[in-house]
């Protein structure tokens, strides 16, 4: 009888068990849900944030650029191009448009004929000089919506720090003829990003100095879904990759440090005092971050025969593979 009574006790608890680990899988998949919905109102948000301007298309509002000449002659002669008419702007923009809200300087400062016929009153016209970034950033991406460089604008760190496009970007005053920049790589990304430059400077760094290796090889200015804003190969991994395929794989036997933390779990990826730019000036040092001896339960990260004497720091002497291996779990041999 009491063996009967314990079953019916036991089967009971298990039900229990079973219905609360139900109750907490609904719970779970309702918060994930929950806080799928939110991302993806907040990102629609963002996209809304940057919408595009939309041009007036009534002839009679606008002036035309001859007539914006007559008071503006300095402002298309001072650039990289002697005039206006040769910039890329109003190249592309006659080759591909029609209608006078895409051609000339009424293309991005809007109708101008109320502004002439005020005398010049700025308020009758669109100046960037005062203006948002987000407001500005409407007008540029009106035309530059194209392609994945500018889709991500909206969501970007540049953006939401008040900068806009014509923080780079001049298209009356380029210093280079590539993206109408205002400077020459890397000296315009210095200008905000103080600590890469120091950075850039160390013994051993990334060719950046050099105009080997550009800002923009690794990272997109324009906005991205990674961290800082990095770029990614076409198959999504990190954009060391690009440059360095050996590392890539894929391997038989990973190294987990690459895969979850990526290259910068060992690397400085913009300049080191240390060589192969390495975090720590010696290699078992960098290794020993991760695989080192613990006082908690279980075995030692690290064998105890390892002689860790100067002469045998370096780990790499063995695990020549550490970046992976397609023959040894241990990264003895690729």
């Amino acid at each position: 009888m009491f063996g009967g009574v314990h079953m019916r006790v036991r089967r009971n608890l298990e039900l229990s068990w079973i219905l609360l680990l139900f109750v907490a899988l609904v719970c779970a998949s309702v918060l994930v849900s929950r806080s799928w919905a939110q991302q993806v109102k907040a990102k629609t948000q963002s996209a809304r944030q940057t919408k595009a301007y939309d041009r007036p298309t009534d002839p009679a509002l606008y002036a035309g650029a001859e007539t914006c000449k007559t008071c503006h002659e300095d402002m298309p002669s001072k650039g990289f191009y002697k005039t206006y008419e040769d910039s890329p702007h109003y190249v592309t923009m006659l080759d591909t448009k029609k209608g006078p809200e895409w051609h000339g300087c009424e293309a991005c400062h809007g109708p101008g004929k109320e502004h002439v016929e005020g005398g010049g009153d700025k308020s009758k016209i669109f100046t960037f000089k005062n203006a948002s970034a987000k407001e500005i950033s409407e007008r540029c991406l009106a035309c530059h919506t194209y392609g994945e460089e500018h889709s991500n604008f909206a969501r970007s760190a540049h953006l939401q720090n008040n900068v806009s496009c014509i923080d780079c970007h001049s298209s009356h005053h380029p210093k280079e003829s590539q993206h109408l920049m205002k400077e020459k790589q890397p000296q315009l990304c210095y200008g905000c990003h103080q600590e890469a430059k120091q950075q850039f400077n160390r013994p051993f760094h990334h060719r950046v100095n050099e105009r080997l290796v550009g800002c923009n090889d690794c990272h997109n200015p324009h906005g991205g879904f990674l961290n800082r804003q990095l770029r990614a190969t076409s198959t999504q991994d990190t954009v060391c990759f690009k440059c360095h395929s050996d590392k890539a794989g894929p391997f038989v036997y990973e190294h987990e440090a690459v895969k979850i933390e990526g290259c910068q779990s060992c690397h400085m990826p913009h300049g080191s005092s240390n060589p192969r730019l390495l975090k720590r000036s010696q290699v078992n040092l960098v290794c020993l971050e991760c695989h080192a001896f613990t006082t908690d339960a279980g075995p030692a990260a690290i064998p105890t025969f390892h002689n860790q004497a100067q002469k045998y720091q370096a780990c790499t002497l063995c695990h020549v593979a550490i970046h992976g291996s397609n023959t040894s779990k241990v990264f003895f041999t690729p």
